[in-house]
């Protein structure tokens, strides 16, 4: 637990460094994602880029796992 903790923490701490760089990347807004723009409402669910995330969280926990 305390070595997922730290990794964890790290983890935040690089990409708080790298937002600047991250924030370009075409997630958030891939095809898929929901969108509904109205006067004075926006609903935005990024159901693909939810999903890719997931994906790639439970490949890399699957590979940690398995050491």
């Amino acid at each position: 637990m305390q070595r997922l903790l730290i990794l964890s923490g790290i983890l935040l701490l690089l990409a708080g460094l790298l937002w600047p760089w991250l924030s370009k990347l075409p997630f958030g807004r891939l095809p898929g994602d929901i969108i509904i723009e109205r006067e004075n409402f926006r609903l935005y669910f990024p159901l693909t880029t939810g999903l890719l995330v997931s994906l790639v969280l439970s490949f890399l926990l699957w590979w940690w796992t398995r050491k």
